[in-house]
């Protein structure tokens, strides 16, 4: 049994903040948070749990403050915002999560689910394990959800259909990929201890030999590229969509589509625009708390009604 200390990350702040202070510790620690509402003080306490004190880098504290500074400038009321890292006992954390968290079923064709879970599938459901507590990616979280869905309805049986996972995390968008049936499935991120998540990930799912995982700065791609891809998924801060337009734009094949997840509602406009001006439209979108994510595709010939299916989550 590993006996080693728990390290938890917390931020002190709004109830109106915690929901995108989640976003941004899942982000940028690749864990699912947690929350503490305390109602007397009125102080909401988002925290997250990692293995040990190495992940607590001053790279991750200078991401975590600049995402703190970027959610003020929205004008979300952060309250506190005070930062804190201590050691934990573990004293049966692997049981506390086996008590709340449930298998989540995207449509009939995808069932995420604890590796402790009896939970069988349905007739052609793919399955994903995925723990949650110690390692990221469970598809709990809105924006992560409304990608798995978008993948699900995205995917045309019988043809082949490329995949590219920008910012992969935990690398779960790429397995639920690769059990889809999208081939090829390529994903890559810039933390180095994200695209090790991934790959042990991969292997637990048996999809390592379908999955090209990597280590890639978005930022110091080319712009253009010969590479295209059918579907692409960037689950990324706004800013950086904004900034790296061209890079993401210019991956995508003609009549492929686009998911931009990861965005805060009051920032979504913006993104829109931009990705509009590149000559992408719209298809679907959907609202989650302080979450906004969208499905983009080229105005011609995707445009067409009909071409492409937005489901349940409507025409925006």
């Amino acid at each position: 049994m590993n006996r080693k200390p728990l390290l938890k990350i917390s931020v002190a702040t709004s109830a109106e903040a915690e929901e995108a202070i989640g976003g941004a510790l899942e982000k940028i620690f690749f864990q699912p948070p947690s929350v503490y509402a305390d109602e007397r003080t009125k102080v909401s306490t988002v925290s997250v749990y990692c293995n040990d004190r190495a992940a607590w880098t001053p790279a991750r504290r200078r991401a975590l403050l600049a995402e703190l500074k970027r959610l003020k400038a929205a004008g979300l009321k952060l309250g506190r915002g005070k930062i804190s890292a201590t050691r934990l006992a573990r004293q049966n954390w692997a049981e506390s999560w086996k008590r709340h968290f449930k298998p989540i079923a995207v449509g009939n064709a995808l069932l995420l689910k604890p590796s402790w879970s009896r939970r069988p599938p349905r007739r052609g459901q793919a399955v994903v394990v995925l723990d949650p507590g110690l390692s990221f990616g469970t598809g709990q979280h809105a924006t992560t959800a409304f990608c798995l869905a978008q993948l699900v309805r995205g995917r045309k049986p019988r043809q082949r259909q490329s995949f590219l996972d920008i910012g992969t995390g935990s690398g779960i968008l790429a397995i639920a990929a690769a059990k889809l049936g999208y081939a090829p499935v390529s994903a890559f991120d810039y933390d180095p201890e994200s695209v090790r998540t991934a790959k042990a990930n991969a292997r637990q799912n048996r999809v390592a030999k379908l999955l090209h995982l990597g280590r890639e700065d978005l930022k110091e791609l080319p712009v253009r590229s010969r590479e295209k891809f059918d579907f692409i998924c960037a689950n990324l801060i706004s800013n950086l969509l904004l900034a790296e337009r061209r890079r993401i734009v210019n991956r995508l094949k003609p009549g492929g589509v686009l998911i931009l997840a990861g965005i805060l509602k009051r920032e979504f406009a913006g993104v829109q625009e931009a990705y509009e001006e590149a000559g992408l439209q719209l298809a679907a979108a959907r609202s989650e708390k302080e979450w906004r994510s969208g499905a983009f595709a080229h105005r011609t010939p995707i445009q067409r009604q009909g071409e492409y299916e937005v489901g349940a989550h409507g025409r925006t």
